[in-house]
């Protein structure tokens, strides 16, 4: 089954100095990094998912801001689509189904920001498409959340999320346990 690499919102806003820090995100991006790594070793399929927010509500990932950029780490190399996108759902008014179906990808392999958003909008409408799923859990972060008063650790908010996407929707796995079924 043909597979290809979705790396969601990997961007500067995320990372400290960013305007929406993300607790645990160095080392979601150093996974990622390192994924990314492995799959270009292999020559194997990897899109790159960047969101854009509408300026006039937005207070991150705003047009024209270092914020807005892919993250150094992962930035794409010139024959890697970069798909922009403008809701959680990297699918939505996007050509990522294109660029996909055009390539024959049947499973997609996903990480990046954040787990409780863009990560879980964009693995459910992958799955809802038909597509064999992959979460790569130590390769995303998130953050804390506030509900009803109290604050919820981004390490229970991941969690939860991984959780109930890997109740249907998924195979959760860490990079260390995907890498050694891929034979990396």
């Amino acid at each position: 089954m043909k597979t290809g690499l979705i790396l969601v919102d990997i961007q500067n806003d995320y990372f400290p100095g960013g305007s929406m820090e993300l607790v645990g995100i160095r080392e979601a991006g150093t996974k990622a990094m390192e994924l990314l790594s492995f799959y270009r070793e292999n020559r194997w399929p990897t899109y790159h998912i960047q969101h854009i927010s509408d300026p006039e509500n937005a207070t991150f990932f705003l047009p024209d801001t270092p914020g807005v950029e892919i993250h150094d780490d992962i930035k794409p190399l010139a024959d890697e689509p970069v798909i922009a996108k403008h809701y959680p759902n990297s699918f939505r008014e996007t050509g990522l189904l294109e660029e996909l179906n055009k390539d024959g990808i049947k499973r997609l392999v996903i990480c990046g920001a954040m787990s409780h958003m863009c990560i879980d909008a964009t693995t459910r409408a992958a799955f809802d498409l038909g597509f064999d799923c992959v979460v790569i859990q130590d390769a995303c972060a998130t953050r804390n959340l506030d509900f009803g008063g109290k604050t919820i650790a981004a390490d229970q908010v991941h969690g939860s999320f991984m959780a109930a996407l890997g109740s249907v929707y998924a195979r959760v796995l860490s990079l260390s346990d995907y890498k050694g079924m891929r034979g990396g």
